[in-house]
């Protein structure tokens, strides 16, 4: 399992500190990142997070997906590797 979480369907108000401290409820965060759009600096409405540990990353990923936050259903999975 990888510690990389992808984070889909975030609520327009979540910010890096919101985002860790969710995840914290459910293990280590090494870094929480909402991604934002680069010119007018708003959420693109998700995000990824970075678990210490593989076991925790998946249990933050069954506890969380489906989650409601702000009435917006999260969508939580292991992140893909990106292709260049």
């Amino acid at each position: 399992m990888s510690n990389n979480i992808y984070v889909g369907n975030l609520p327009w108000s979540f910010k890096d500190e919101s985002l860790k401290e969710l995840f914290e409820e459910h293990g280590e965060v090494t870094s929480a990142k909402v991604i934002v759009d680069r010119m007018s600096g708003r959420s693109r409405g998700f995000g990824f997070v970075e678990m210490a540990s593989g076991d925790e990353a998946g249990t933050a990923i069954e506890a969380l997906n489906g989650y409601e936050a702000d009435g917006r259903e999260l969508k939580v999975n292991e992140a893909k590797p990106r292709d260049d």
